[in-house]
């Protein structure tokens, strides 16, 4: 019988114990931990990666939406949002979530959300193809715009310091943000669709990766992941993690993990600073 490991994110207190209660009878669901906020969600999700995250949306602090586009792609859990969302955003995601289930929480209907996430599950959609629709879905909701504007591009002719002085423009609703090439913390990538993390905000942009690292320095933006770019300079603190990975602290905070299939990069990265610390570049 499938077992996934799940977690429970939401602020209400009575909220989660009552979900916990009607789902820890259900054989196919193991609770492994439960979430007061969006930002234990995010620590939870890169420390222990859950199948399956039961998800409130309207949390203080980082909103459900906003949880959803702080993990990275490949760690992203299949999403079983239980809300009192208005209509407009449920719609949009039930053809990208799993499920979703308005409170008052039904039991029948938790099961039925459970079967399709095991089928899912079974199916072994990739995490990608899972954020990249999810992102959309958001997009959505956020904005009607159809196209984001070009990326910004530099004359051919600068010089290889003047990376440090571009920007990208990220089409925000009704406005285009420009966003300084160095404020990038790190970057995540979804199908057609961009997470920029830079000065505390997180932009969607609808780009292809590709697109994206033609206008960033390689010897500063390196991926650390399959879809996860990161900004070397901006790396407070490496911390070694079981079966060879790493996590990445931030100077903003953040936590990043390092796959295995790309921790030489952080090992050269290191070896770099020892050879000569006013160099940060790997």
């Amino acid at each position: 019988m499938t077992s996934l490991k799940t977690i429970v994110v939401d602020d209400e207190s009575l909220a989660r114990e009552l979900l916990i209660s009607i789902i820890d009878n259900i054989p196919e669901i193991d609770v492994i931990a439960e979430c007061r906020n969006g930002r234990e969600a995010v620590a939870t999700v890169l420390d222990l990666e859950p199948d399956l995250m039961f998800l409130d949306i309207k949390m203080p602090g980082l909103n459900g939406f906003e949880v959803i586009k702080k993990i990275q792609p490949e760690l992203l859990p299949m999403v079983i949002f239980c809300t009192a969302y208005e209509r407009y955003a449920l719609s949009a995601f039930e053809v990208h979530a799993v499920d979703y289930i308005v409170k008052p929480l039904d039991e029948s209907r938790l099961q039925l959300a459970v079967k399709r996430a095991v089928a899912r599950f079974n199916e072994e959609s990739g995490s990608d193809e899972n954020k990249s629709s999810l992102l959309g879905a958001i997009d959505t909701i956020a904005s009607n715009v159809a196209e984001q504007p070009p990326l910004r591009h530099e004359e051919e002719t600068a010089g290889p310091g003047v990376d440090q002085e571009r920007k990208i423009t990220i089409k925000d609703r009704d406005s285009i943000k420009l966003v300084k090439v160095d404020d990038i913390a790190w970057v995540d990538a979804a199908g057609d669709y961009m997470c920029v993390h830079a000065g505390g905000e997180t932009h969607i942009m609808r780009c292809t990766m590709k697109q994206l690292l033609d206008q960033l320095h390689d010897s500063v933006f390196k991926r650390v992941h399959r879809s996860t770019i990161v900004n070397l300079n901006c790396i407070k603190e490496v911390i070694p993690h079981t079966k060879g990975e790493y996590f990445l602290e931030l100077e903003n905070g953040e936590r990043i993990k390092v796959s295995r299939n790309h921790r030489d990069t952080i090992k050269s990265f290191l070896k770099s600073m020892d050879s000569d610390p006013r160099q940060p570049q790997a």
